[in-house]
């Protein structure tokens, strides 16, 4: 998600603009002019999409370069106008300054997470400073504060309509969150952390990159890989003919572990995945302690207590402590129905005729054994059901056209940037045209983890822009001519960010700073997570879970089977969850004072401290040393929102439930109230607005099988 003082964040991504077949040469920036630099007009293709047959590495250095020369002139001109302050010369006028920048950014951060390359890594690397000294320069400068808040301060009498009322209010939110009270030596000391954090955040993702790339490992035993099916083992064939090589994922399972037989094997794979940025050359502590004790710092030079409680101003949750209270009513049921499943998964070992004591690398494995003996259900017999592009089309956008009338038409005219992305055209239920939806799901190593959704071009009425959105996943690829099948899991992850999309899509602003999906943070996870909700509505799923050799519908025996088991392994999944909320908020609460020798003993005491350690076989979603949305984009001390809309979006389903379900009037509803309104009014109001009554926590914890 996009915050509106964060102006050039283009840390969260890194990758390419090629397919990885040819060199570019690159051409001297200095000679290089506006006409023969793509990135720096307006592009042809519908919907104003980026043009990959064009845009080469090379162009975007200049490109950002003379982005954030635009921004510094614009911005310059507004702050020494002599003219009194009004919403025109300074709120619009600080709307419109950073429009070409952030064109240029949109594709260059779009790229660079799904694609990257040593060219595109060496520009993140030499820019990241000078994004924060741009938003520094903006947010700092006290002749363009003073003219914000001249407006804020009469803002009652100045009669904007009720969204420029909101986009005034937003901005001095922004100066004053950023820091635009400091004293002029403060504010100094201001840019300097920002600076250093910025060449952080860069040099922890491409450590990382490189770690989980690194971390990939090779057997030469087919023996060590009993248990894996013919075509998972040639999806996985070594490019050199020596082996199979297995990558790593970001999270800490893994999926593989779920079939291995050898428990060796699966040691090997969990510890290499535990360990991939500990101990080795792309080792990560020290990046990631000076990163929390440099946000330490900032947050109490801001005047705050800690890092956390700085960043969550404007958040739903308000304050650390609502964070910690959430917390403290789950972690005691969520453990405690781990235990129980733990005790089960041990009782299966022994049954299974093997003596040793449960670990995390024997947990899916075990836990899957215990599955098909309770509820009858084996995910090999449900993935056949799930072919990647008959998910896409007949489950996800079926859903949309169902619940908000729109459809879609692929454009294999349109180019992208690698072979596997697809493209999609969406329309209104009239067939008006809605926008340009790319779907790039596959791993690959020049792809950072992960699972997310973003703009290409954000949609503005002030610029006449419709959007243009990506989904990225990482899904393993299958081998040449075998079918891409997904696990239930990747189902709904697929679901949950077309939900992302949805947001984005139906944005309905005027200036693309308050569009779509720029919420609060702990808001912006509700409407993806409430579209996961339809992958198992039976209408949506006999529609698209269809048998990819003979099309035949999923049998209601097997629906019904994965609907009770819906409540397994719930206490596992909470916990893992829980464990890496808490270490991201224990990360972003030390004090300015604190000195973190050790980032492993901080770590294990954060979890022992908070009990999350009480079942040493369920370990965090994320270790720290490769937690990404803490340490390498937007998340820090914001990834307790997963669990935070959780309630949201349990709660939404409970009222469709109970209001006749999947209809066209739930759906227009839905959108005309809540995921069309960006962030233009309060979203506490706006969802007590469209519910009728507050969020209940009931629904989540009768999902979770808490209750």
């Amino acid at each position: 998600m996009k915050n509106i003082y964060a102006v050039a964040l283009v840390t969260i991504l890194f990758a390419s603009c090629k397919d990885g077949k040819t060199k570019t040469e690159t051409t001297t920036e200095n000679t290089m002019n506006k006409t023969e630099n793509p990135l720096l007009i307006e592009s042809k293709l519908p919907y104003g999409a980026p043009d990959f047959m064009l845009i080469k590495n090379e162009h975007f250095k200049p490109a950002l370069q003379q982005g954030i020369a635009a921004q510094n002139e614009a911005v310059a001109k507004i702050a020494n106008n002599t003219e009194p302050a009004t919403f025109d010369n300074t709120i619009l006028e600080l709307e419109k300054s950073g429009t070409l920048l952030q064109s240029v950014q949109n594709v260059f951060s779009g790229l660079t997470g799904a694609h990257t390359n040593d060219e595109l890594q060496a520009v993140q690397e030499e820019m990241a400073p000078k994004f924060s000294e741009l938003q520094d320069g903006i947010y700092l400068n006290e002749k363009l504060f003073k003219r914000v808040k001249e407006l804020y301060a009469k803002r009652d009498s100045l009669v904007l309509d009720p969204e420029s009322n909101k986009l005034l209010e937003t901005y001095f939110e922004a100066f004053e969150k950023a820091g635009a009270n400091l004293s002029a030596a403060d504010k100094e000391t201001l840019k300097t952390y920002n600076t250093k954090l910025a060449t952080l955040i860069n040099t922890f993702n491409k450590t990382l990159l490189a770690a989980n790339n690194d971390g990939a490992l090779v057997f030469t035993n087919k023996e060590d890989l009993v248990g894996l099916t013919e075509s998972q083992l040639k999806s996985l064939e070594n490019k050199d003919g020596k082996g199979w090589k297995i990558p790593l994922l970001n999270t800490t399972q893994q999926p593989l572990l779920q079939s291995l037989e050898n428990r060796a094997t699966r040691e090997k794979i969990f510890k290499a995945s535990w360990t991939r940025a500990d101990g080795s050359k792309n080792d990560t502590k020290t990046i990631i302690t000076q990163i929390a004790e440099l946000r330490a710092k900032k947050g109490a030079l801001l005047g705050f207590a800690n890092y956390a409680e700085w960043s969550l101003q404007g958040t739903m949750a308000e304050k650390p402590e609502n964070v910690f209270n959430m917390f403290n009513g789950l972690i005691p049921a969520a453990t405690a129905k781990a235990k129980n499943e733990a005790s089960e998964i041990q009782k299966m070992i022994t049954k299974n005729g093997e003596d040793f004591t449960l670990e995390a690398w024997d947990w899916n494995r075990y836990a899957e054994m215990v599955k098909k003996e309770k509820y009858d259900l084996d995910e090999s017999a449900i993935k056949p059901y799930f072919e990647v592009k008959t998910v896409l089309e007949k489950g996800v956008f079926y859903a949309a056209e169902k619940l908000y009338g729109i459809t879609f038409k692929e454009r294999k005219d349109i180019p992208t940037y690698h072979k596997d992305v697809m493209v999609y055209e969406l329309f209104e239920e009239n067939g008006d045209q809605l926008g340009l939806f790319y779907a790039d799901y596959f791993a690959r190593p020049s792809k950072r983890g992960g699972a997310w959704m973003s703009n290409f071009v954000t949609q503005s009425h002030l610029y006449n822009k419709k959007p243009v959105i990506y989904n990225v996943c990482n899904y393993p690829k299958p081998a040449e001519g075998d079918a891409a099948l997904l696990t239930y899991d990747e189902v709904s992850t697929m679901f949950h960010e077309f939900g992302h999309a949805l947001h984005g899509f139906f944005a309905n602003q005027e200036y693309p700073s308050l569009s779509g999906t720029a919420v609060a943070r702990d808001f912006v996870e509700f409407p993806s997570q409430f579209n996961e909700n339809w992958a198992l509505y039976p209408e949506i799923l006999k529609n698209y879970a269809l048998n990819y050799k003979t099309g035949e519908q999923i049998p209601q025996a097997l629906i019904d089977k994965i609907k009770k088991a819906g409540t397994f392994n719930q206490g596992y999944s909470l916990t893992e969850n829980l464990a890496a909320s808490n270490l991201d908020m224990q990360w972003h609460t030390i004090a300015a004072n604190a000195n973190v020798t050790a980032a492993n003993a901080f770590e294990k005491d954060a979890l022992h401290k908070t009990k999350l350690d009480v079942v040493s076989a369920v370990p965090p979603r994320y270790r720290s040393t490769y937690f990404a949305h803490i340490f390498g984009s937007g998340y820090a001390a914001g990834y307790y929102s997963y669990l935070w809309t959780e309630m949201l979006h349990h709660d939404a389903y409970n009222w469709f439930e109970n209001n006749g379900g999947l209809t066209r009037e739930n759906g227009q509803r839905f959108r005309d109230m809540v995921i069309s309104r960006g962030n233009t009014v309060d979203l506490e109001a706006m969802y007590k607005n469209w519910r009728g009554s507050d969020p209940k926590i009931e629904p989540m914890l009768k999902a979770r099988g808490l209750k």
